[in-house]
C-alpha cells in the first residue's frame, strides 16, 4: 500500500491505517490529543464547554483544521465515568475536572453496586459528539474514543488508599468491583464504537509497573485487560498515561491491542525496536515540558522523535500522557504541526 501510494497525499485514516500495518505512509501521522483547548477556541470556560456536545464538536473540528493533525478526540474528561456511578465533579479554570468524594465508602457499597446505564446518563453527550463528528468526517479521519480500565477506575470510585487495601486484603470484594466495572467498561466502549468511534483508547495507568508491583499488574491488571479488550468491538490502543511500558510490552501484545502509549521516561528508539511489527508506538512528547518549549525546542523534539521511531511505519507522534495540558499554547501546537509536516514525510531524510 505504501509503495502504491508513495508521493500521493493520504487521508488521515489512510495514513493511520498504513502505519498501524507497519508500513510507511506519506508522512508520520500525529495525534494532538486536545480536550480542553476547544473551550479556548470557542471563548468558553472549561465547564461550559463540556456542558454541550455541540461545543465539543465545534471545538474538535476547528482544531482539526487549525493544526492539520490526524484524529478527532471527543474525550470530555475522565471523571465523567465516575459521574455515571454517582460521583460529583470538581471543576477548575485551568485544568481538567476531577472526581469529588468517593461514591464507594464501604464493602456494602461494592456488594450493592450496579452497572450504570449509558443512555440517559451524562455520557450520552459524548455519544452525541461522536455521532456528529462521524457525520462530518465520515471515514476520512479517525475518531478516538476513550474508556478507563476496570482496574484503574476504582481510584476515582473509592480513592487510592482504600482501593490498594481492597486489592491486597479483600479479594472477594475486589472481584465483585471488577465484575461491575468490566461490564460498564465494555458497554461504554462499545456504545462509542456504535456511535462512530474508529478505535478505543484503553486508559490503564495502574497496570504500569510505575504504579503497581509486577505480581499485581500481571495477575490482576493484564488478566482483566485481556478479558475486557476481547469484548470491545473495535481496535484498541493501550495507554498507561505516562507510566513506564518497556517491561510490559509482551503483556500488551497479548491483549490484542494495536498500539501502545509510551512514557517520556523511556527511550523511544528502544521501545520502537521492541514493538516493531507487533505494536504501533504512540508518543512520546512531554506534555508538561511542552508548555515551556521555544519554537526551536519544539522543532528539535519533533525531529528527534521522528528520527528515533518513524522508520518503517508503526509510529504515531503524540504526547506521552493522552491529554495535552491547558497551559500549552497555540503557538507550540502550531509549531508541532509545522515540524511534523516539515520532517515527517516519507522516505525520511536527514536523521
Amino acid at each position: 500500500m505504501a509503495d502504491e501510494q508513495q508521493g500521493a497525499i493520504m487521508t488521515s485514516m489512510e495514513r493511520v491505517l498504513t502505519t498501524l500495518g507497519h508500513q510507511e505512509p506519506d508522512r508520520v501521522p500525529f495525534f494532538l490529543l486536545l480536550t480542553m483547548h476547544g473551550a479556548r477556541e470557542l471563548g468558553l470556560s472549561i465547564q461550559e464547554y463540556f456542558s454541550k456536545a455541540e461545543y465539543v464538536v465545534e471545538g474538535q473540528l476547528r482544531m482539526l483544521e487549525k493544526y492539520r493533525h490526524d484524529c478527532l478526540y471527543p474525550f470530555f474528561y475522565a471523571a465523567m465515568e465516575a459521574e455515571a456511578f454517582g460521583s460529583e465533579t470538581i471543576w477548575f479554570e485551568d485544568g481538567p475536572p476531577n472526581s469529588g468524594d468517593p461514591v464507594i465508602k464501604s464493602g456494602n457499597d461494592i456488594r450493592t453496586l450496579q452497572v450504570p446505564e449509558i443512555e440517559g446518563s451524562g455520557l450520552t453527550k459524548v455519544l452525541d459528539a461522536i455521532r456528529a463528528l462521524k457525520k462530518e468526517v465520515g471515514d476520512r479521519v479517525p475518531i478516538i474514543g476513550v474508556a478507563i480500565s476496570p482496574f484503574s477506575l476504582p481510584v476515582m470510585q473509592m480513592g487510592f488508599p482504600a482501593y490498594i487495601e481492597l486489592m491486597h486484603d479483600k479479594p472477594e470484594l475486589f472481584d465483585r468491583l471488577m465484575e461491575v466495572n468490566q461490564e460498564f467498561c465494555v458497554n461504554w466502549a462499545n456504545a462509542q464504537v456504535q456511535a462512530g468511534a474508529t478505535a478505543i483508547c484503553y486508559f490503564d495507568p495502574l497496570t504500569s509497573p510505575t504504579i503497581t508491583a509486577p505480581g499485581i499488574h500481571l495477575e490482576k491488571g493484564f488478566a482483566i485487560a485481556q478479558q475486557t479488550l476481547a469484548r470491545i468491538q473495535s481496535p484498541t490502543a493501550f495507554h498507561l498515561a505516562s507510566g513506564k511500558t518497556k517491561a510490559v510490552i509482551d503483556d500488551v501484545v497479548a491483549t490484542g491491542s494495536a498500539a501502545l502509549g509510551v512514557s517520556i521516561t523511556e527511550d523511544l528508539a528502544e521501545v520502537k525496536a521492541i514493538c516493531r511489527g507487533r505494536l504501533t508506538v504512540l508518543g512520546n512528547l512531554n506534555g508538561i515540558e511542552m508548555r515551556r518549549w521555544t519554537p526551536q525546542e519544539v522543532e528539535d523534539k519533533v525531529r528527534e522523535a521522528i528520527g528515533k521511531a518513524g522508520e518503517g511505519g508503526g509510529f504515531i507522534l503524540s504526547d506521552n500522557h493522552g491529554e495535552i495540558p491547558w497551559q500549552v499554547s497555540e503557538e507550540v501546537l502550531s509549531t508541532i504541526s509545522e515540524a511534523v509536516h516539515r520532517w515527517g514525510s516519507y522516505p525520511l531524510h536527514n536523521f
